[in-house]
């Protein structure tokens, strides 16, 4: 019988004197490195703090690894062992996601979450699950593709997991937004139909819900069907550029969060404009019955089949008005045709195409929208107002470059890349995200 206390609650559990030395042996190892990391020298350069970061979050992502294995193991030898003792098999797993969540200090739901994840990782996922363990990607991100291969086969969830997670260098500088976006593309390729029908299956699960927060605040969420989602994000950003350039003093999210519940409690009257969503599909999956799926900018890759959908939609609703904005890439490399312009602040057309090229902040591992259209090479240096040396970033990103001894250069490439040195002399790259390249068979124009 072994006997501990966690925060004045004594835990009996029946275990082997074996299994209690090997515990025993691990706490105490696990707690020696804490206690090394609460008095760790500081008296260390800046590089050596950066690098001690990168290190201490590969344990991090390490230690989530090692919390799916034991979190499989415990799956595994819970329900062996109630299978054993003649439990039937529909109660052999209850109170396991539980256990879990306990240990990790978290909600029953979460625990199921981190169950899932394990019991995916361990059986059909080897590549992922080294990855994690080694540290080289985050928990999270393992999550993405766990969550994102879920309609697939078997087999083919394990072809995306060694594509994808066979080397450590292929997910190299991918924020949580892009790699979403590639798991997406990637499975709409591999099957299709499954996507399509997971997509529609969805549409079910769209709810109105609100959860409270600090200072007497209240978060309200809608899930949505993406077309119908970016369309309200875009009608309420449309209508609030106009309430400011009336100068009001409201910020643009302060309008937004106004006009919502205005329009909603019917106090207000909404403007039936319609708004453009850019959706950017190849020729061949919109002409034909190719699978590479298209993009929405604002949300990610959809299913081929969702979106002939959504267009032939268009088509038939005489009130709709949409515009299609033709996008040329090269055959080759899919990227977008090039612009230069003489200005030093980047046109309206200028702009729009580093903004559909780019999809989201250019900073590797940062995935927030982009607000700036920013100068690789600053133009105090010379760089030009071009799509090369064009890079869109978020408010944040784009302010931390202008700090001193930041400097960034573009690169040459297939695709529109660039590198950022940070005061530390640290290098970080950023390849555009790929785009649905045209048809370049022998009839392609």
């Amino acid at each position: 019988m072994y006997v501990r206390h966690y925060r004045g609650v004594k835990v009996t559990t029946q275990v082997s004197e074996q299994a209690i030395s090997k515990q025993t042996v691990s706490e105490e190892t696990i707690g020696q490195f804490r206690a090394s990391l609460v008095s760790m020298d500081r008296s260390i350069d800046n590089a050596a703090r950066v690098d001690l970061l990168r290190a201490l979050e590969e344990l991090k992502a390490s230690c989530a690894g090692a919390q799916a294995l034991l979190a499989a193991d415990l799956d595994a030898f819970t329900r062996k062992d109630r299978g054993e003792r003649g439990v039937p098999r529909a109660y052999q797993g209850r109170g396991i996601n539980a256990q879990i969540a306990l240990a990790r200090r978290e909600s029953a739901w979460f625990g199921t979450q981190h169950l899932s994840l394990a019991r995916a990782l361990n059986d059909e996922m080897p590549h992922t699950l080294r990855l994690l363990v080694r540290g080289s990607i985050s928990e999270h991100q393992a999550t993405i593709l766990m969550r994102e291969t879920a309609c697939l086969t078997v087999q083919d969830r394990a072809t995306l997991d060694r594509e994808f997670c066979c080397d450590a260098a292929i997910l190299d500088g991918w924020g949580n937004h892009q790699l979403t976006e590639r798991i997406r593309a990637r499975t709409a390729e591999i099957d299709s139909d499954s996507v399509a029908r997971r997509a529609r299956k969805a549409v079910g699960d769209r709810r109105v819900t609100s959860r409270p927060a600090p200072d007497t605040m209240c978060w309200l969420n809608v899930l949505l069907p993406a077309a119908e989602g970016i369309a309200v994000h875009a009608t309420l950003r449309r209508d609030a550029d106009s309430v400011l350039a009336g100068g009001d003093k409201r910020t643009r999210a302060q309008i937004m969060a106004d006009l919502l519940v205005e329009r909603v409690t019917g106090i207000g009257r909404a403007t039936p404009t319609p708004v453009t969503v850019n959706l950017v599909v190849s020729d061949q999956s919109l002409l034909g019955d190719n699978s590479d799926p298209a993009h929405v900018n604002g949300y990610g890759p959809v299913p081929a089949d969702i979106a002939r959908e959504w267009i032939a939609k268009c088509s038939e609703d005489s009130e709709t008005m949409a515009t299609v904005r033709k996008l040329y890439a090269r055959p080759d490399t899919g990227a977008l045709t090039a612009m230069e312009s003489t200005a030093r602040t980047f046109p309206k057309g200028l702009a729009r195409l580093i903004e559909l090229r780019d999809r989201s902040c250019r900073t590797p591992w940062c995935d927030a929208p982009v607000r700036h259209r920013d100068h690789i090479r600053d133009h105090s240096r010379g760089g030009l107002t071009s799509a090369a040396n064009g890079a869109g970033l978020c408010a944040a990103c784009n302010y931390a470059k202008q700090g001193s001894d930041w400097s960034a250069e573009p690169v040459l490439g297939n695709r529109h890349t660039f590198t950022t040195t940070t005061p530390t002399g640290h290098r970080y790259s950023s390849e555009a995200p790929p785009l649905p390249t045209p048809w370049t068979g022998p009839d392609a124009a």
